[in-house]
């Protein structure tokens, strides 16, 4: 057993250590228009976000507490689009401007802390379990992309998810988010504050996975990050 947890952590250090060192594809004008519409045409719907202005957001707002992670509209949800065209005009007018992509119509995202995603994800991928399209936020954040469970057919059976939609709440749930209804997430590629960005880890090409066969291991490297055992209130997914 020893011999085989020593294999394990090996494995699982040598992953680690590969996803440290990889670093953002280029992402100028030409890239960052192509990886848009790549998201687009795998279904993501997408609208315009805001974007860093040196340490601070480009947005009105004073002391925004989610700088560069936000939409620009109010009106998001009905402005996610998948359109090419509509998508390559944003992209062209706003060079800037970072995109989100609205959860819950197509997709769903698994928010983790990175040290907890890269874990899960090398024990996911060690284990022969389908994974889909992972991303890496520079602010510590690793975005695991599913299939959405939020538009079921009993719709009194979908909850909504408001955690991004009131930004100031987002520190009261350090552990695992579960963006689904009426939620959203920065696409990569974007930047944020600081000379960080958001970057794919594993691409668009890799089908979205039901959220359930990930959870578990998600849920179980959150609580064994946060150094304690599961706790509902933080280790459990937030569906506000």
């Amino acid at each position: 057993m020893g011999e085989e947890f020593g294999r394990r952590s090996g494995g699982q250090s040598r992953f680690s250590q590969w996803l440290r060192t990889r670093r953002p594809k280029d992402t100028g004008d030409g890239g960052r228009e192509a990886l848009l519409v790549a998201a687009a045409a795998a279904g993501l719907p997408l609208a315009p976000a805001a974007h860093p202005a040196g340490y601070r957001c480009s947005c009105d707002r004073i002391g925004c507490p989610t700088p560069a992670r936000h939409p620009v509209s109010f009106a998001w949800q009905t402005q996610s689009t998948t359109d090419r065209s509509q998508i390559e005009r944003w992209a062209r007018h706003q060079p800037e401007a970072n995109f989100i992509t609205a959860t819950g119509m197509v997709h769903d995202v698994l928010d983790v802390p990175l040290d907890a995603g890269r874990a899960a994800l090398g024990r996911l991928l060690d284990a022969g379990v389908s994974v889909g399209p992972v991303a890496e936020s520079g602010d510590g954040r690793m975005l695991f992309f599913t299939a959405t469970r939020g538009t079921p057919e009993d719709e009194d059976e979908w909850w909504p998810c408001e955690l991004d939609c009131h930004p100031e709440t987002m520190d009261e749930h350090p552990g695992l988010r579960w963006h689904c209804r009426g939620s959203y997430v920065l696409v990569p590629p974007a930047r944020l504050p600081g000379d960080l960005a958001v970057v794919w880890v594993r691409g668009l090409e890799h089908p979205l996975p039901d959220p359930l066969t990930l959870l578990e291991t998600l849920t179980d490297e959150c609580a064994r990050v946060a150094g304690e055992s599961p706790d509902p209130a933080e280790a459990w997914p937030s569906r506000r």
